[in-house]
């Protein structure tokens, strides 16, 4: 039933897509040879025409309801002229009114192509977002075993999530709203690999604290977290740079999630303690060089700091996960100063000893602001 559904979907769209194209050359066409006789441009025929035979497509989708106004208002303009042809006369103001008409109808034009472009812009993000989202569920539903198919088709879909991030690099605005609708995060959190969370790190960058609240909505932060705990080491290293994106980007709500539901800081000194983590204050931790630092969200890296984190890539994570929320964007001063009281109580409980315990409150106080 929902694979006929999706068919049909699938045609329809294919339907109003060509009527669209068509409607994008015209209207292009208009841009670049506007005329003052509009009866007499082969473009605007064309335009009236499909406006005509589109009006029962373009009003099924509530995202062409701008195009068809458009459409509507070229109509408007065109008979305008046509009903004052009989009073024209010649001279200066019919030559100023022609003038006005050309511009306008160029410009209506212009408004024209923007729309189709930006409803073929989302039709073709939801298309990669439904070839992200079906293949996770075909992968979910069949057998674990890796073989060679398999591997293309995870290959297949990071391309494809990566095509998606450049696609909302290129425009939030028109694409933003298709990645917060859907599967299309979870596909990515599902998916495991370094590659779909290079990708999730990306979008956090790029959609900030709404796209946050999306997945803290949905309860896909706690599978994030658990990536933490993964058996390959580039996925860990990965999901703590999506931890890190939060505590930066997440808003009080996102944090107290991780915080208090999600037990991170109890992972984040597991993580520490062992022997890819450390203390960076035994390397200068926190120290600003005055050459061969670079900002690091938000704040300044040294150069010894950037060599270590690369042997240990979770030396010090506890710490650097504080400095997030209080340099980062998505907390307010009263409730940073809340959220640092939170994770010091919370490293205390989860240390195993004193010292421990005295090292990593240590690197919290002193790495951010008290």
């Amino acid at each position: 039933m929902e694979e006929a559904a999706a068919a049909a979907t699938n045609e329809e769209n294919q339907q109003v897509l060509k009527v669209l194209e068509a409607l994008k050359q015209a209207s292009h066409d208009l841009q670049s040879n506007p005329t003052p006789k509009p009866t007499e441009s082969n473009s605007i025929k064309a335009l009236l025409e499909l406006e005509t035979e589109s009006d029962s497509i373009l009003s099924n989708d509530p995202y062409l309801s701008t195009l068809s106004h458009h459409l509507t208002y070229l109509k408007s303009i065109v008979d305008s002229l046509e009903n004052s042809k009989s009073t024209r006369r010649h001279g200066l103001r019919s030559f100023l009114t022609r003038r006005v008409t050309t511009h306008e109808i160029s410009r209506v034009a212009g408004s024209i192509e923007s729309e189709i472009q930006a409803w073929i812009d989302r039709e073709c993000i939801e298309n990669l977002a439904r070839a992200l989202s079906s293949s996770s569920n075909d992968n979910n539903s069949h057998s674990s075993s890796v073989d060679e198919e398999t591997l293309i088709q995870m290959l297949v879909r990071e391309q494809v999530a990566f095509a998606i991030a450049e696609l909302i690099r290129f425009n939030k605005d028109v694409f933003v709203g298709q990645v917060l609708i859907g599967q299309m995060i979870r596909a990515l959190i599902s998916m495991s690999s370094p590659s779909s969370l290079k990708v999730l790190c990306s979008l956090i960058k790029s959609i900030k604290s709404p796209l946050l609240d999306e997945i803290e909505s949905n309860g896909d932060i706690f599978d994030i977290i658990k990536l933490l705990k993964s058996d390959e080491l580039s996925i860990r290293v990965m999901a703590m740079n999506c931890v890190l994106e939060i505590g930066y980007f997440g808003r009080k709500e996102a944090i107290e999630a991780m915080l208090m539901k999600g037990d991170l800081i109890r992972i984040l000194v597991e993580l520490q303690r062992g022997e890819l983590g450390g203390d960076l204050i035994e390397v200068g931790k926190w120290e600003e060089e005055e050459s061969g630092g670079v900002e690091v969200l938000g704040r300044r890296e040294s150069v010894r700091e950037r060599r270590y984190l690369e042997s240990h890539p979770f030396a010090s994570c506890v710490a650097r996960f504080a400095v997030q929320l209080e340099v980062g964007e998505g907390l307010r001063q009263s409730e940073r100063r809340a959220l640092k009281q939170e994770i010091l109580k919370r490293v205390r409980e989860a240390c195993v000893s004193d010292a421990e315990a005295a090292t990593i409150v240590a690197e919290v106080l002193w790495g951010s602001s008290p």
